[in-house]
């Protein structure tokens, strides 16, 4: 029917905990994105955070026809499977995620909570609702954590440690009571305060109604490890993979830690990246000067743009956006980027994987 405006008013919240959430399409601006979310859940009977304003119908009629409205009750075709949901706290971000099977969520789910810490740490919170159990993904900062824990009514169960290195680990010992297990590379198992169980590449963790599968992901630091939750389809990668970028290689090797980044590339495109730092601006810069003719990294930059301007968090990343995009994904497939770290005829793709890291390294844009 002809209908001159839509408003959308605060829809309830009530049903959050039952997973009925979808994420949206609208992704070049916080306007469709919120107006998507709404109409999402108004075909879906779904209940999301949603915003009250006002949109014109010829608005209205572009958002329906980026969706996927029209051919199924489900707004799928997002391509991350996870929906990041912004509570009230201006600190705490809160992101549910599911396994997706067959276009649509099952009841299995993990949250995860992605605190700031220090002056550009991220934290994980990984709690599964239906056992209780808790799991902290490194330990930047052990009050950050604990603060989340007492609100939250949680007890933490495991910590899960990613590399040695001290804002990475200092919450340990702190952290560490009665119960908590912590996981962390063989590799430098005298490194890793308080270390229970030393894991390496291959290696499954149970927690809760899940599994996580341990990637060696080494060059950053020899032992670095990723934690890899398969039917979630996630990642915590630590400083080994950052959006647009990659850790510094303080104590590996070129081709190891061009190894690593190629596994953790072949995950499949759905997987969500929990990265360690808030670096995406900084690795911005730099993956546009080595590949300025790359038209999903000029999009992308100015989504990044946008969401810094508002103080908003850029990870978790879609691994599949990131391959489109990164550069130290793409020393293989990128031409331009060979070309402008000046790759020889005589170099192999480890070669020009050190000579892009060395050009981030001296890299002052």
């Amino acid at each position: 029917n002809s209908v001159s405006k839509l408003e959308l008013r605060t829809m309830s919240f009530s049903l959050l905990q039952r997973n009925q959430i979808f994420p949206c399409v609208g992704r070049k601006n916080t306007r469709t994105f919120k107006v998507t979310t709404c109409i999402a859940a108004l075909f879906s009977s779904a209940i999301v955070p949603s915003y009250s304003f006002q949109i014109s119908p010829a608005s209205l009629t572009t958002i329906l026809s980026q969706t996927s409205l029209f051919r199924s009750s489900l707004l799928l075709n997002y391509h991350s499977p996870l929906l990041s949901t912004k509570y009230n706290s201006k600190r705490f971000r809160v992101y549910k995620m599911s396994s997706e099977s067959t276009n649509h969520f099952s009841q299995r789910k993990l949250e995860v909570i992605q605190a700031p810490c220090l002056d550009d740490n991220y934290g994980y919170l990984i709690h599964d609702p239906a056992t209780g159990e808790t799991a902290a993904v490194d330990t930047p900062d052990a009050e950050v954590y604990q603060k989340e824990l007492e609100k939250r009514g949680w007890k933490l169960t495991h910590i899960f440690n990613t590399h040695h290195h001290w804002d990475h680990t200092g919450g340990n010992l702190k952290l560490k009571k009665n119960g908590v297990k912590i996981y962390g590379p063989v590799q430098e198992k005298d490194r890793i305060p308080g270390i229970d169980v030393p894991v390496g590449n291959g290696d499954t963790i149970d927690f809760g109604s899940s599994k996580t599968v341990v990637l060696d992901v080494g060059g950053h630091t020899n032992g670095h490890i990723a934690y890899h939750f398969p039917e979630e389809k996630c990642v915590f990668t630590g400083d080994a993979l950052f959006s647009l970028g990659c850790g510094r290689m303080f104590e590996g090797t070129p081709s190891q830690f061009w190894n690593s980044l190629k596994k953790l590339r072949s995950l499949s495109d759905e997987t969500t990246v929990y990265c360690a730092h808030e670096y995406t601006m900084s690795n911005a810069n730099f993956a546009i000067s080595v590949e300025p003719g790359n038209k999903d990294l000029v999009a992308k930059i100015e989504e990044i743009k946008d969401k810094r301007a508002r103080n908003e968090a850029t990870i978790p990343v879609n691994l599949g956006e990131e391959k489109k995009t990164n550069p130290f994904l793409r020393i293989d497939v990128s031409e331009q980027i060979r070309k402008n770290v000046g790759t020889l005829d005589t170099d192999d793709d480890s070669d020009v994987f050190a000579k892009v890291r060395k050009a981030k390294d001296n890299f002052r844009g």
